[in-house]
């Protein structure tokens, strides 16, 4: 069963984020991943959810997301991201 990971985070440091964001898509793609929303437009149908900016992704399974988060080539990118922008709140959720 899939699994998908929606992020929620706001981006302070645009230069070192555009860094980040040439390099994460290679290891999303080692780990069987995929992204389904990348940035974009959006509204917030019902509630007080107050987004920044959302990336959506779907895994072949949990243990994909863990690989690559804990991916040794991928620790210096990781920095860089949380370096670069305040993680908001993210969800890992099953589905079909």
């Amino acid at each position: 069963m899939s699994v998908y990971l929606l992020a929620d985070s706001e981006v302070h440091d645009p230069k070192a984020y555009k860094a980040y964001l040439e390099a994460a898509p290679a290891f999303v793609k080692k780990h069987g991943g995929e992204y389904l929303v990348r940035g974009g437009d959006f509204t917030v149908g019902r509630g007080d959810w107050a987004p920044t900016r959302i990336v959506m992704f779907r895994f072949p399974d949990r243990q994909a997301i863990d690989n690559l988060m804990n991916d040794p080539d991928y620790q210096q990118w990781k920095k860089i991201r949380e370096g670069a922008t305040t993680a908001k709140n993210m969800l890992i959720m099953e589905g079909i």
